[in-house]
């Protein structure tokens, strides 16, 4: 069961794609290579340095950084490709025994040579300590890994997963090197040895700094010589002020649309600063525990999928910063469809919420409450679940209203069934629609709401777990979306867009972020004037 995932804070994640204003650096500008350091700032923390801990969008990003994994993703790719390793497939027709052949030469940033005892080391670690913050919990399939000789590793797996080369692609696959880290415990220093591009010089609560690896083989190709991460711990303001003064080049993750907008609109700041736009894998979902005394009732879930208004509140609360989802799987990933807006339609209709209720035998209003926790997913939130209340309570339907809590408190009550409607978004770990309704709907589901069916965690997920042309399994998850749509678990609500904001000099923005999630520090440049 996953735990701790790395769950969104706001309405930003993945890919870049369109330039909103002129002057951020693309083209030809954008593979220039200077002497430069660049400086990102971003609200997200870096919750772990050890990839047997860490499961969240900031601690990934050092990951993705700092060490390799055998596959990786290349920028706008959704299928992986070899980077530590030099070629990797299935061995078998199953698709339980994936093996790899490493690149002759590698080695950690602390000159220990990278060999496959490492890898099998780095897995065998992971699945031992299974830290509930970690990882671990993304390798169900993984049953034992060989390290048969010094360039070879051979993952044989519990059943089949074609899934597995994107899971070892993400964060979650990052190779640690024996003679550094324990192999009963986490590493607790700050410190972090791996292979990649960047090495970690330093780490604190406000800051990391990293600097160029040396003796890194693989397919990056670094544009700076440096990165400083400056954490700005969810203050957008200072985040902004930041930005604005040339106190950091880029703003990643943290800016809402107030200060985008305020930063358009800013002349003495429109050519020192441009916007890029793009959409993102990132989504939100408003879940229903199954088994509530209110929402139990499959027609009271049924009347919220009617009256829920997504263009409003896109327009009204997030200010066209996210677009409206009516899919399990978002757009962009193999396997989307529009199940729920073909079940309840794209505009409200206080009429079919009346009827659903009414064929559920309920005659009165529904006395409801929202849950919601800032902490996690920005403040925005808290306005979104009034509105969403005040669109149900005047229909005439409902008497609703939003309780605000701790995050802590939060997955608390939720993992203990205290509440009956509350709000979870998703960052996906490899860009699948596996990774966007396994975990949803298969065992032990991280939605902690009680729902279980049958069809799709005996049939579904597991046939199309096993299917290794993707394409191929389009049919089995739409039918999947089907099923949730009639059922409702859950029901989506926005698809996330991006927005990264860069000072005039720097380069590479439209390269760093795509459906795979992986912030690429080497694709960044800087003019150095």
């Amino acid at each position: 069961m996953k735990r701790h995932h790395r769950w969104p804070v706001r309405p930003a994640s993945a890919a870049l794609a369109a330039v909103l204003l002129a002057g951020c650096g693309t083209g030809e500008e954008s593979a220039q290579s200077t002497d430069s350091e660049v400086v990102v700032g971003m609200t997200d923390d870096v919750l772990a340095t050890d990839p047997a801990s860490g499961y969240d969008p900031g601690s990934w990003l050092l990951f993705n950084n700092v060490f390799q994994s055998l596959l990786s993703f290349p920028r706008g790719a959704i299928e992986p490709e070899p980077e530590a390793a030099e070629e990797c497939h299935f061995a078998d027709q199953k698709a339980q025994v994936f093996q790899c052949t490493l690149r002759e030469g590698l080695e950690f940033s602390n000159g220990d040579p990278f060999t496959s005892e490492d890898v099998k080391f780095t897995f065998d670690r992971m699945l031992k300590i299974d830290d509930p913050s970690g990882p671990a919990v993304m390798f169900a399939s993984l049953d034992e890994v060989e390290a048969p000789e010094e360039t070879k590793v051979v993952f044989r797996l519990k059943f089949p997963d074609a899934t597995f080369p994107s899971k070892i692609a993400s964060g979650a696959g990052s190779i640690v090197p024996r003679g550094e880290y324990p192999a009963d415990k986490l590493r607790e220093d700050g410190k972090a040895v791996g292979s990649g591009p960047y090495r970690l010089d330093s780490f604190d609560d406000d800051e990391a700094v990293f600097s160029l690896n040396e003796g890194y083989k693989g397919t990056a190709q670094t544009r700076n010589e440096g990165v400083t991460l400056k954490l700005f711990h969810g203050d957008r303001t200072h985040l902004k002020d930041a930005l604005t003064k040339g106190e950091v080049d880029v703003a990643y993750r943290g800016l809402s649309a107030g200060d985008i907008a305020d930063i358009e609109e800013s002349a003495d700041r429109h050519e020192e600063i441009s916007v890029l736009e793009g959409s993102s894998a990132e989504v939100q979902h408003l879940v229903f525990n199954v088994k509530d005394p209110v929402v139990g009732n499959p027609g009271v879930r049924k009347a919220i999928a009617y009256l829920l208004d997504r263009e409003a509140l896109i327009d009204q609360v997030y200010e066209q910063t996210a677009t409206p989802l009516y899919s399990i799987v978002p757009a962009g990933i193999n396997g989307h469809n529009t199940a729920f807006f073909d079940t309840y339609g794209g505009k409200p209709s206080k009429a079919a919420a009346r009827q659903a209720l009414t064929e559920a035998g309920v005659t009165s209003k529904v006395k409801l409450t929202l849950w919601s926790t800032p902490d996690r997913y920005g403040p925005s939130t808290d306005q979104e679940f009034e509105a969403i209340a005040k669109q149900l309570n005047d229909s005439g339907l409902f008497q609703a209203d939003v309780k605000s809590v701790k995050f802590d408190r939060y997955e608390k009550d939720i993992a203990d069934g205290k509440y009956g409607v509350y709000v979870k978004g998703w960052v996906p770990d490899y860009p699948d629609p596996e990774n966007f309704t396994a975990p949803f709907f298969g065992e032990g589901n991280v939605l902690s709401n009680n729902y279980e069916n049958k069809t799709i965690t005996e049939d579904l997920i597991p046939s199309t777990g096993a299917q290794r042309e993707r394409a191929s399994t389009t049919r089995d998850y739409g039918e999947l979306q089907d099923i949730v749509a009639e059922e409702l678990p859950l029901l989506p609500i926005w698809q996330a867009k991006q927005y990264a904001v860069v000072r005039d000099g720097v380069y590479g923005l439209e390269k760093c972020l795509d459906a795979s999630t992986v912030f690429r520090f080497w694709e960044i440049s800087k003019d150095g004037s």
